[in-house]
């Protein structure tokens, strides 16, 4: 189930997101916005992508959007990757590609039928901004690979850690991971991530989220010594199950007041515990917000939901 609301894209890649219409006759500049290409019910992606091909100079398209490409029952991402890796001679200016901005109303995360990601990354190098929005369970794949011009990465999906891991990403500045459910495929352990948390990995990052985790607990410990964090500016820690026992991690391991922002929304921390984080790492900006609710029979182990988990 979707605990937090996903929305469409208003922005992408410093770009207005700007959806063409079937009955559209003046076009912003190619250059302007964030393309984004959805099907309506009674149409194929195909068709959509050809007309889009003809109607747009692609040449100065430098941010695309996918939105929903199938016509009628959900199907598989794989054509629609097939007609962009085709098609990537007619983008050259290319820099953001976001895969799958879809909303529960037209399908649930988990429910979205991706597939392998990286021929997008491998016929696109000069890319600088990858987002991809998915399940591991129904497809969605990573191959480890070398991307020299990636400045930003951010899967919305679980299952992917260990290949963002393998892969070299000397320019990254920005990586954000959300776990998922383990229902969904959202299997990454702390281990997995500790590549990342010993700072060698990737080192422009400044800005990391390890997200949406049923192990939040466990990453807000282990990031109480990460070498990583003395660099970072954003650290988001959000969209999981932390509690006070992860909060108490994060006021016993190192100090977190250099940053300019550590994002805990939905949390299930208590409130003197978060004014306690808010005091500690002052002047740096904590975003918490009220916590969520636990569920289950007040004699037994809480349940704890994350952000986004179907």
């Amino acid at each position: 189930m979707t605990y937090i609301d996903i929305h469409h894209l208003d922005r992408f890649h410093g770009l207005p997101v700007h959806t063409p219409q079937p009955s559209s006759t003046a076009l912003p500049a190619a250059d302007s916005v964030a393309w984004r290409l959805a099907c309506d019910e009674d149409e194929d992606f195909a068709p959509l992508w050809e007309q889009f091909l003809e109607t747009v100079d692609t040449t100065r398209v430098r941010a695309l959007v996918i939105g929903p490409w199938w016509e009628e029952d959900y199907t598989p991402f794989a054509p629609v990757m097939e007609l962009i890796v085709a098609h990537a001679d007619r983008f050259p200016a290319l820099r953001g590609l976001f895969l799958a901005d879809v909303v529960g109303e037209e399908c649930e995360v988990s429910w979205l039928r991706m597939c392998d990601v990286t021929p997008a990354l491998e016929a696109f190098p000069l890319l600088e901004e990858f987002a991809v929005r998915g399940c591991g369970r129904e497809g969605l794949a990573l191959r480890p690979l070398r991307h020299t011009a990636l400045k930003s990465l951010r899967f919305e999906s679980g299952g992917l850690v260990r290949a963002v891991t393998a892969s070299e990403l000397p320019a990254l500045e920005r990586l954000e991971l959300w776990f998922g459910s383990s229902w969904y495929g959202g299997d990454a352990t702390i281990e997995d991530i500790r590549p990342i948390l010993a700072g060698g990995l990737f080192p422009r990052l400044r800005h990391l989220g390890l997200q949406n985790s049923e192990i939040q607990d466990e990453i807000a410990a282990a990031v109480g010594s990460a070498p990583v964090v003395a660099r970072l500016e954003v650290l988001a820690l959000s969209m999981g199950t932390l509690s006070d026992a992860g909060g108490e991690a994060l006021l016993n391991g190192q100090p977190l007041n250099h940053l300019a922002l550590l994002d805990l929304r939905h949390h299930y921390l208590t409130a003197p515990v978060v004014e306690r984080i808010r005091t500690a790492c002052a002047p740096a900006v904590v975003e918490a917000g009220e916590a969520e609710e636990e569920y289950g029979d007040p004699d037994d182990e809480p349940e704890r939901y994350v952000a986004v988990s179907e």
